[in-house]
């Protein structure tokens, strides 16, 4: 691929030096001029070619937004000139003024275009997505919670509702995980990247990628906030210190691991349960087993029963930011000591 570039790069300047020597030898008949022609032909293709690596890191947006803006300021600058020297067209003053103009103008029009031409364009896409009575909802994916997958789940049960939008910078980020040559960071990337696709193949859920970015902020999470601040959204996550950055400057998050602390059944003291212990605790005789949803039940005395299914009793529920940990004693020993208080 360098080896193709490297030729096409050589070609260019030659041609372009050819054209410059032969159009100014030509002209002046004169061959030292005709080689400076050469030489002005040189820089000339070494600036195209500078421009056209440098354009293939600006996004196709900032281009199109550029273009307009250039066109707009040259059509500004035309008639700023055409109206201000309409009475001295061969003014020396005049013409050095409209080449100026026309440079400063057609200048400043393709930067405005190129910084501010998405930011406008994404406040149009908010404002038109806040005119729907059913589209007023939008929800701004992170990474962290494609990457965690039960998103896609909660969408095919039909509880989201509006617009599920992601980003580009999170899309890259996406990638750049699934690029990793770390194992198990490619494949959470390319679990992410699976999820957003059967996200996007969910027919009663729209998904929107959009190209907004914001070049002064480095920190995908700060993007995210300040997305969320232009399009009037709600942050969709389970990065816990994004949450609080989020809600500190407010805006709204949706955490899915609150979510899914928040439907998990009541357990209350003296429930009995059926589990299955899957290994030892921390403290002396003491076995663990887990419930269907992931919460830890610690009992006291049932390392014995390592690998069995075995009934406890619940004595407490302590709740954490973490999650839930039950602790339950062995079924037969809470019965017997209830047998004690009454006899």
């Amino acid at each position: 691929m360098k080896i193709r570039t490297y030729v096409r790069g050589g070609l260019l300047v030659i041609f372009t030096s050819g054209v410059g020597y032969y159009l100014l030898l030509s002209q002046t008949g004169d061959m030292t001029l005709g080689l400076w022609g050469a030489v002005i032909g040189a820089v000339v293709a070494g600036l195209m070619i500078y421009l056209e690596r440098g354009l293939e890191k600006v996004p196709l947006g900032s281009i199109l937004y550029g273009g307009g803006g250039l066109v707009l300021g040259l059509i500004l600058a035309n008639l700023l000139t055409y109206s201000l020297f309409l009475a001295a067209k061969n003014s020396p003053i005049s013409s050095i003024t409209k080449v100026l103009l026309t440079i400063f103008l057609g200048y400043m029009g393709a930067i405005v275009g190129m910084k501010k031409g998405k930011e406008l364009a994404i406040e149009g896409y908010a404002n038109n997505l806040q005119k729907g009575p059913s589209n007023n909802n939008v929800k701004i994916l992170d990474t962290s919670v494609i990457i965690d997958g039960r998103i896609a789940d909660i969408c095919e049960t039909g509880f989201i509702e509006g617009e599920l939008v992601v980003p580009q910078f999170v899309l890259k980020e996406l990638q750049h995980i699934a690029d990793s040559s770390d194992t198990l960071r490619r494949n959470r990337g390319r679990r992410g990247l699976d999820i957003l696709h059967k996200i996007q193949k969910n027919v009663d859920i729209n998904v929107q990628i959009i190209d907004q970015d914001f070049s002064r902020i480095k920190e995908v999470d700060a993007k995210l906030v300040a997305l969320g601040k232009v399009m009037g959204g709600k942050i969709l996550t389970n990065d816990f210190n994004l949450n609080k950055i989020a809600e500190l400057q407010g805006v709204p998050v949706l955490n899915i691991n609150q979510l899914a602390n928040a439907v998990k059944p009541v357990v209350l003291p003296g429930e009995v349960m059926n589990v299955f212990v899957l290994k030892e605790g921390k403290e002396y005789g003491q076995g663990v087993a887990y419930l269907d949803d992931g919460t830890m039940v610690v009992i006291d005395n049932a390392r014995r029963y390592i690998g069995k299914n075995i009934e406890v009793s619940v004595t407490s529920v302590l709740q954490t930011t973490a999650g839930r940990m039950i602790f339950a004693r062995l079924k037969d020993e809470a019965d017997r000591s209830e047998e004690g208080r009454y006899s």
